[in-house]
Formats: C-alpha cells, structure tokens, sequence
C-alpha cells in the first residue's frame, strides 16, 4: 500500500511482467492491487509461484487461489516435483522433461531427464489443459486440435505466447528463488512468452492542441521521438535524474525536445544506462529502451518528451491521493532552509508524497499513503538531506460530501469608486457517483450567464468545495450544476463570477446534509486457529466489518474493513496479541461515511465547528 506508486508508474512503461507468488499464502491484498493496475494498462503477465519448499507451500491451492481472486486463465506450464521438504525440482510440461537442481556449494546446476514414472499420468493431463489453452488462442492450433493431428512444441510456444500478449491467459511456473530453483527456466519463459516492443499494439497518445484528437506511434526507430518521464531521481553525483521509455524514435545527447504540459523545449544532457547504482554513458536511446536524462529540469511524473515538429501526449500516470498526514518542523533554524528543499526534492520524486501549509496553525503538512511511507520519507531526509526534524503523531486524511440536493442564488455586487464587481448565479449542488470528486455542468439557456463566465463558475466552485468550505475537509464525489444568473455589460468580471461560485457553494452546503467521509482499509490477518477469536474481537473493538474467513492448512485467515484511524500502530498490537505469531496485510479500499457521533469528535479535535447529526 505504502509503495503504489513505485508499481503504478513501472507497470505504465513496461512490456511485460512477472507476478510472484507466494506458495504457502497464494494471492494477497497486495497482488490483487498490483493485478489490477497491470490490467488498466494492459500489461501481459506470467506468474511465479515461489517459495515451494516451505511449510505449508501448496501449487494447486496457489493455483486455485489465481484462478478465484483475480478471475485469470491460469495455465500451469510446469507441475512441481514434491513440495515443502520434498521439493526437488518441476517438470516441463510442454516439453514433457523434468529439470532438477544439483547443488553446487552456493550455484544450483539444471539437469534434465525424463517424467517421473509416479507424476507422467497426472503430467499428460496438465499438457492437455496446455494444449486446450493454445489452441483456444490460436485458430491454427484450433483446427489441429479438433482434427486430431500432431501439434509441435513451437505451435504450443507460439500458441501461448499469441494469448499472452492478448491478456488471455498467464502461463504458471514456480520454483524457489532464494535456493536459485526455477529461475532460469522462468527467465527462458519470459523470452517465449513476454512481448518485446515490437509486439505491442502502437502507443496511442493526443494531440496537444486537439485534445480530442488520437494520434499513434509506430515502436520504430524511424518514426517521430516520443518517450514518457516516469521517474524522477535526485543523484547526489550528477543532480536531478528523469527516468525515462522510449516508445519512438531515437534521441540523441544534446537534442532539443518538447514538453508537451509545460509547451516548454529543453535540451537534454547526458543519456544514461542505469543499472541499480551503477551509470553507463549512452550517445542515443532508441524505441523500446529505458534510460534516464539529465537536462530535462522541468519535467515531472508523466510528462511526455517528444519532437517539437511531431508533438503528441501520451497516457499519463494516474496516482491514488494520500490517506496519512504528519505536521513537520525543523528542529534548528539552521534546518529550516534544509526542511524546505529536501521536502520539494522529496516530493519531486515521489507523486504519492504531498506538501502543505496549514493556513489556520502555518504548520507544514506532509502526506503520505501509510505509516511506513512516511516513516521512510522522513529517514531518507535524515540521511540523504541530513535535516532533522520534530514529527507529529499520524492523523487520517478525512474528506466530506453531501446527502442531498441543495440550492444557492448569490448576487454580487460592489460598488468602487471606478468599475463596479457584478456576478449572479444559480447553483444546485448534489451528491455524485463516489470517485468522481467533482464535476460540472451548464444547464443556463439564452445566454443569462456568457460562455466566458461559466468556467469561472466552475473554478469558484470547485476551490469553495477544495477548501473545505463547511467542515474544513475537502468536499468530494459532488456534482454543481449552474442552472441561471445574469451579468452586467460593464461590471461583470471573471473575478466577480468567481467569488459569486463560491459563495453560492458555501451557502448551499450546509442544506446538503453533510457527511465526514474516512479512508477504509481492507485488512487480511492470518493466525493459528487459537488466536481467531482474540482476532475478530479485536476488528470489533476496531469499528471493523469483517468480510470472510477461510482455513489455510493449520492456520486462518480473517478479511474485514476496517477504518485507517482504529488502524495506527496495529502492527505492534497484533504481535503482542498473537505472540508474534499472526501476519497482517493491510491496503486502502474505499472511503466511507462516518458515523455522526464520531465524526463530531473528529470535528472536536480539528477544532471545527460544524456538528453532524
């Protein structure tokens, strides 16, 4: 949870990916977040299923646990050959060989032989499911397969590799990385099957002065430069790093390029290859490559890079907002000027990391997406940035909206000694769908309020709501809509406008009924059976709203809801409660409503005035 958007943006550039898994717990909170950003960008995948010599590994239920919490077309390509103790190595089914690994002090050495006499019947029914696979994404391999005829190893292969990139299926392997088991044929599978970047559909983008209007890219190294920033580093050796995917063209060190959000041409620096902390000087990067540049001082997270002649924009990065927020401050005046630029640095790099100034306190604000997020913000500046600072206690990132439809009509008007201010709306404010923070609509006719005002309007509006007009927490998931108004021919404004949006907004509001909404956490606690008790009545304690329970071999696992504020320092909590025996995963699912007794304590603490009921 606390590294969303480390996988988000690596997932928007990259071709292909591997997913692990574990053998004894299958499919965790995390996999199924991870599954699904790589399935909003369309990723193909393989997966992995590892530590098969622990206590408890289990391929089938792993398997099985693929199968029912992402809902993917798995396709074991290899069945292991004993688990836990027992493991000592798989069997290739498409290949029909086992491959073993003979240690060799620190190396493990493959050695291929034939099917174990005790597995080759349970094998050549795998295969078939393999074979059924290929040929459900191959219509070649179809009419062999209806037909009766040979099919070779390569059509499989082929066949496999066609439904992989379409996101048909995942081919399954498994294996123990850390006895370096099962790593290298994962590594021949990411070859045969993983596309390279010709196999991928063209990128498609926008183009910058028509929105609406779709442009393509060829991955070729003739077509127009295009490359995506999805990474910011600062280097302490060569200062500020854009990481950088290359979908078109080719660049060279010292080329101008354009940033199409900024409209802005810099020239790039050095080029470079990076390999963990080691950099390699490059003189071009071409389609398909990832490197990083310096020069690029402008860019952030997302931006595209392309040929000022050939401008388009790609898919930028969609990031979730932060559900933790810490007041921060130096603690010497000497830090105070460190405090600030490693905070910009900081928040440079990371998307999910967010600064501000409390008007009301002049407290700065940081925000982050859990605990441990923060926690290693505030280490790296430590160490990296040498500033050191007095920190607060965690608090949630609350949010409001409304219940029910409300009105405002705001007039006005001021009168200087010169130009007067005229503004005059309607506004109807309403609960929206949940997730689409805010939209706006113009349903004025005849021209009561001119097109040049409207969006004025919606700009009152959408900062009286951001402001946290009412309960001093950003309104969300509301809907505005400007119904009627008028405008003077000589005192209308953009400004007049404007302030008439948000004192209309903060006028209304309070007959919308409003409501506190908090982040709600789905949490995954798996313990002995002895502990399920003490377990759930702790979630109760917790205002939690437990999901399900099922039996993993000796152990349980328990899913429920629960709210981000009944969740800090549940860490520590559960250890003692369970003797260190329980593991716990926890991410953010949703915001919901807060009951009005709490929220008011909410409100109590903030030193709102507000009461809910």
């Amino acid at each position: 949870m606390d590294f969303t958007a480390e996988v988000e943006r690596s997932l928007r550039v990259l071709d292909g990916a591997v997913a692990v898994f574990c053998a004894v717990a299958g499919v965790q909170p995390q996999s199924e977040t991870v599954w699904r950003q790589a399935t909003h960008y369309g990723v193909p995948r393989l997966a992995f299923i590892n530590k098969m010599d622990r206590i408890g590994a289990d391929f089938d239920r792993a398997i099985a646990s693929m199968r029912d919490r992402l809902g993917v077309t798995a396709v074991p390509i290899q069945l292991p050959i004993g688990q836990e103790d027992a493991y000592a190595g798989v069997i290739d089914l498409i290949r029909m060989k086992s491959i073993r690994w003979e240690e060799k002090g620190v190396d493990a050495e493959l050695v291929i032989g034939e099917v174990p006499e005790n597995l080759r019947e349970h094998a050549e029914l795998m295969r078939h499911d393999i074979v059924e696979a290929a040929a459900e994404a191959d219509d070649a391999v179809m009419e062999k397969y209806i037909h009766e005829e040979p099919i070779s190893e390569e059509e499989i292969i082929a066949a496999l590799r066609k439904g992989t990139i379409a996101n048909q299926l995942t081919p399954v392997l498994c294996g123990t990385a850390l006895r370096n088991k099962g790593v290298q044929p994962l590594l021949d599978a990411v070859i045969d099957f993983l596309p390279s970047p010709l196999d991928i559909p063209d990128i498609a983008g926008t183009d910058p002065d028509d929105p609406e209007k779709r442009v393509e890219r060829r991955a070729s190294d003739e077509a127009p430069f295009s490359a995506l920033a999805f990474k910011i580093l600062t280097d302490p050796h060569v200062g500020r790093l854009t990481f950088v995917r290359v979908y078109s063209g080719v660049i060279n060190s010292g080329d101008m390029v354009l940033n199409t959000r900024t409209g802005r041409k810099e020239r790039l620096g050095r080029l470079l290859e990076m390999h963990a902390d080691e950099r390699r000087d490059l003189t071009e990067l071409r389609a398909g490559d990832i490197g990083a540049v310096i020069g690029a001082k402008n860019a952030t997270t997302g931006d595209t890079l392309c040929d000022p002649k050939k401008p388009i924009t790609l898919m930028s990065v969609e990031f979730p907002d932060p559900v933790v927020h810490i007041a921060i401050e130096p603690k010497t005046k000497a830090d105070q000027d460190k405090l600030s630029d490693a905070l910009t640095k900081l928040s440079d790099e990371d998307p999910t990391f967010r600064v501000r100034q409390d008007e009301e306190t002049g407290q700065t604000i940081i925000a982050g997406m859990g605990e441990l997020h923060l926690d290693i913000l505030i280490d790296r500046m430590r160490r990296e940035f040498n500033v050191h600072a007095n920190v607060g206690k965690p608090m949630v990132a609350y949010r409001s909206s409304i219940r029910q439809r409300c009105e405002a009509e705001v007039k006005f008007v001021r009168q200087t000694g010169g130009r007067g201010q005229y503004g005059h709306v309607v506004l109807a404010l309403e609960p929206s769908e949940p997730g689409a923070h805010f939209t706006f609509e113009n349903k004025v006719i005849g021209g009561a309020v001119p097109k040049e005002y409207v969006a004025p309007v919606e700009r009152g509006a959408r900062e009286a709501l951001e402001s946290g007009a009412v309960t001093g927490y950003p309104m969300v998931d509301v809907k505005v809509t400007l119904l009627d108004g008028s405008y003077h021919e000589v005192d209308s404004s953009e400004m007049a406008f404007t302030t008439a949006a948000s004192m209309a907004v903060k006028q209304a509001l309070p007959k919308g009924r409003p409501v506190l909404l908090e982040p709600t956490m789905k949490v995954e606690v798996i313990c002995p059976d002895e502990y399920t008790g003490e377990v759930m009545n702790d979630f109760n304690g917790r205002r939690g709203r437990l999901e399900g329970m099922e039996q993993q071999g000796n152990a349980r696992k328990i899913t429920a809801y629960v709210p981000l504020a009944e969740m800090f320092g549940y860490a520590n909590d559960i250890r003692s409660r369970t003797q260190g025996r329980a593991g716990h995963s926890m991410e953010f699912s949703r915001y919901e409503e807060v009951p009005p007794n709490i929220a008011n304590e909410v409100m109590r603490h903030s030193g709102g005035s507000y009461q809910f009921s």
